[in-house]
């Protein structure tokens, strides 16, 4: 089966499903995304609170878990351990069939480590050695001890996917603590074959200057910020992974990757724009695109594929919104800052409901 997914691999762009569930894995559901050009899986705690805490999926587990003695934080574990696993086993061909390019699913350390760089290493190295697969990415919030982290898990052999960037400054830091893991490990003669994506999230930036631009009349500006923003960080990504230090690492020698920029949060939040407006606007080769399941669907339906991602930044964006009194960096500080909050949120939802569910 040909699909516009297919059209855009073609392009350079593979496409994760940013979502996990029992039923999906049961079902078969993941298989047929798959079929559809499907190649990876990204999860969050606000995903597994959606299919654990607000589903029956995982009620007779969690009683008997809870028999034998266990505690809420063990059960979650338990089970997202089991759910990520079955998913990387069942995209384990298409990671044989990429060369380990896709393939991969991705768990999030507990967010609650998030200013914490030792704490944080400890857990990925933990759970990364916990699923014992190859095509396992530990996600890691993109804090500075987050990037600190980064470093040293690339180092360790970790595959990492760092989340929640939203300044091209702040990707440029991810990037920058990849080389730098890698180089670590050059140095001590290791195999550079470690996977890693930089999650850069799109549509939560629009959100947010959108409601600025609003309040200021400022309509002709309207859902553009983040496109631009994206095409910005695209162009730094491609000045980083280039040139003498990079070719050091990529040589045939060393065969290190690119870390790929993974466009996140890709779901059409203002129904006044395409529901496909974050897809078919950041295509582009050695690019990741995750995206909900409504989102997708409608990709497939009436989505088109074409090479979008060079299309040069608008250089008088961000100088209006200077002259408006925007200021994007402190647009991103919050949003980085109100993203692990919500995260930590549902993970603390989650080990309640998880609790609820135990009682007899």
């Amino acid at each position: 089966m040909r699909t516009v997914l297919h059209e855009a691999a073609e392009l350079g762009q593979s496409v994760w499903l940013d979502t996990i569930s029992r039923d999906l894995i049961l079902s078969g559901g993941l298989e047929r995304w798959i079929e559809q050009g499907v190649v990876g899986v990204t999860t969050n705690p606000s995903i597994f609170e959606q299919a654990i805490a607000n589903t029956k999926d995982y009620d007779g587990e969690i009683a008997a878990m809870a028999r034998e003695g266990r505690e809420a934080a063990e059960i979650y574990e338990v089970l997202t351990l089991r759910e990520v696993g079955s998913a990387a086993d069942i995209l384990r061909p298409v990671h044989e069939r990429t060369r380990g390019l896709d393939g991969y699913v991705s768990l999030e350390v507990n967010p609650l480590l998030a200013s914490d760089r030792e704490s944080t290493v400890s857990e990925a190295k933990r759970l990364f050695a916990a699923l014992d697969r190859p095509n396992v990415m530990i996600k890691i919030p993109a804090t500075p001890e987050g990037v600190e982290a980064l470093e040293d898990c690339i180092a360790a052999g970790v595959n990492v996917n760092s989340t929640l960037i939203f300044s091209e400054a702040q990707y440029a830091s991810v990037a920058e603590g990849y080389i730098r893991g890698l180089e670590a490990r050059a140095l001590q003669r290791l195999p550079l074959a470690v996977a890693s994506v930089a999650s850069v999230f799109v549509s939560r930036v629009d959100t947010a200057v959108d409601k600025l631009l609003a309040a200021r009349g400022e309509t002709a500006l309207l859902g553009k910020t983040a496109i631009d923003g994206i095409r910005a960080t695209y162009r730094r990504f491609r000045d980083i992974f280039s040139g003498p230090r990079w070719d050091v690492l990529a040589g045939p020698a060393r065969g290190a990757r690119v870390q790929r920029p993974l466009w996140a949060s890709t779901g059409t939040k203002n129904p006044a724009y395409s529901d496909v407006l974050y897809l078919e606007t950041l295509i582009g080769p050695d690019t990741v695109n995750t995206v909900p399941p409504k989102t997708l669907t409608a990709f497939l339906d009436h989505g088109r594929a074409e090479r979008t991602l060079d299309a040069a930044p608008d250089g008088t964006l961000a100088k209006r919104l200077a002259e408006l009194g925007i200021d994007l960096d402190a647009v991103c500080s919050t949003l980085l800052s109100d993203g692990l909050s919500a995260f930590e949120s549902s993970f603390r939802s989650l080990l309640l409901a998880i609790e609820e569910k135990m009682r007899p």
